[in-house]
């Protein structure tokens, strides 16, 4: 046996173990009995243990040492193998369980504070959380950025520094747009009650709409949607409101297009480091075209709009121009997940610039809610009513996930990206998503972009799909077109 495939089949069983513990965390989010939060904490940290001890074996540093790649496959997996050897090695295996433990215990006293409204609650464990981090980051970064280091968990060769210029050039023509916007009357909004399977119901339909494969998956409910798995057994999650279905119905488009990614790799990456999406901003590429630029558009919000006709009758909106109208809605809001395309992205640079300040010292934790609640009223000219609705809306920092939220507004980017390339291939797109079909629009993502999974670099991943290197303009340029029409600016 040669040393690539020794290290190829020790590799695959920690890609399996690592699938497992991803299961422990979707169990939680959505089945797991609350009094289970001590034993499950201790179920995490083990399971950190068994992996980083793994990441590090001294087996993987030899046979990275004469493994030779006689692919462009092989020579991917090597990259990814030795990226991540080199990663944990430097973490501590006590920090790494420590770690692990106290994000698990992290999420419920979060969730109990949001639910009591209650930041003071959450504090004393978020600095936990937030010294754990900068330690580890630390120990990763030697002598760069921590920050950066972070950043590099979700997002392979980002900075602080360059994301940084491409939200400052990003922030300008938003905010122009929604100044201009805010002025125009605007389009009506949905009002009265929607029944919650008959919500469930639509869900179900545009799961299947956008490809989601459900033998291979499952969806249920959660507080915050998300996806979990790779491979074979990719779960997503959903949530309702009876007075905003739209929350429930983008939630699920949103999360299939995570989905959809991982289930469209070739099969045979399956359990290797390539068998998973690339990187968390090309996985948020296909979580943002799915909802937006797809789901959102004229064509296709004119089939939804017959849909939520069958389901409810007349609700209200007369006809499906008025409906596109409705969809796509600017209006204010707390809520990140339920924010416009226009407005989403301010919401993003807020954290992303909060968890760089909490990150480098120069934000205390204690001072977080007060810098929170400073910076919306700066970016949306209105106040921060309740924590819920603030600083204690995502799961993310309870979680331990900094350097993860500037991913969201890189993904529109790259979606931006590729939209542009996906419509210059299939100019006849619209008639297709008017009968609610998206499988010439899915489909060339999976061919272009979603089968390659790990193969090449974040860049190089839309650049290949796309014909040339990501940039800002293409979202921009989009978000003006559309809702320039709209708004009849």
């Amino acid at each position: 046996m040669n040393a690539y495939t020794a290290l190829m089949q020790f590799q695959r069983e920690t890609e399996a173990l690592g699938q497992i513990a991803g299961r422990l965390g979707w169990d939680q989010e959505t089945m797991m009995p609350q009094g289970a939060t001590p034993q499950r904490a201790e179920e995490h940290g083990a399971m950190a243990n068994i992996l980083h001890a793994r990441r590090i074996d001294p087996r993987v540093a030899e046979w990275l040492e004469v493994a030779e790649a006689a692919d462009d496959i092989a020579a991917a997996n090597l990259r990814h193998i030795k990226r991540d050897y080199e990663r944990t090695a430097k973490v501590p295996a006590a920090l790494a369980a420590e770690l692990a433990r106290t994000t698990s215990l992290a999420h419920r006293v979060w969730a109990q504070a949001r639910a009591d409204e209650d930041v003071a609650a959450f504090l004393p464990m978020l600095q936990k959380v937030v010294d754990l981090r900068r330690e580890e980051a630390a120990a990763i970064a030697g002598n760069t950025d921590p920050y950066d280091a972070m950043l590099d968990d979700y997002e392979p060769g980002a900075t602080g520094d360059s994301l940084g210029a491409m939200f400052a050039a990003l922030r300008p023509r938003l905010v122009d747009l929604r100044a201009a916007i805010l002025d125009q009357p605007a389009p009506q909004a949905l009002s009265g009650a929607f029944d919650e399977a008959a919500q469930l119901a639509i869900s179900q339909k545009l799961a299947l709409a956008f490809g989601y494969r459900v033998e291979h998956g499952r969806i249920d409910k959660a507080v915050h949607p998300f996806s979990s798995g790779s491979g074979l057994d990719v779960r997503i999650t959903t949530r309702t409101n009876p007075t905003d279905p739209f929350n429930c119905f983008y939630s699920t488009i949103h999360e299939v297009g995570h989905a959809a990614y991982e289930q469209g790799i070739d099969a045979t990456h399956l359990l290797t480091p390539l068998g998973r999406g690339v990187s968390m901003g090309v996985h948020e590429s296909q979580s943002r075209i799915y909802e937006n630029q797809l789901g959102r558009s004229r064509a296709f919000t004119g089939w939804l709009y017959g849909q939520m006709r069958d389901q409810f009758g007349d609700f209200g909106i007369p006809d499906e121009e008025a409906f596109f109208a409705t969809v796509n809605r600017l209006h204010n809001g707390y809520i990140r997940t339920e924010a416009d395309e226009v407005q989403y992205n301010l919401h993003v640079l807020l954290r992303f610039d909060l968890e760089r300040a909490l990150m480098s010292g120069d934000l205390a934790v204690n001072d977080l809610e007060a810098a929170w609640n400073d910076r919306f009223v700066a970016d949306f000219g209105f106040a921060v009513d309740k924590p819920s609705n603030g600083v204690l809306q995502d799961v993310h920092w309870s979680e331990g996930l900094f350097g993860y939220f500037p991913t969201y507004t890189l993904g529109n980017v790259y979606a931006g990206c590729l939209n542009m390339a996906l419509r210059a291939a299939v100019p006849d797109l619209d008639d297709d998503l008017a009968r609610g079909d998206t499988s010439k629009a899915t489909g060339w993502l999976r061919g272009n972009l979603q089968q390659f999974g790990g193969l090449r670099t974040p860049v190089e991943t839309i650049t290949h799909a796309t014909g040339a290197a990501p940039s800002e303009a293409p979202l921009l340029d989009y978000l003006e077109d559309k809702f320039s029409r709209i708004y009849g600016l």
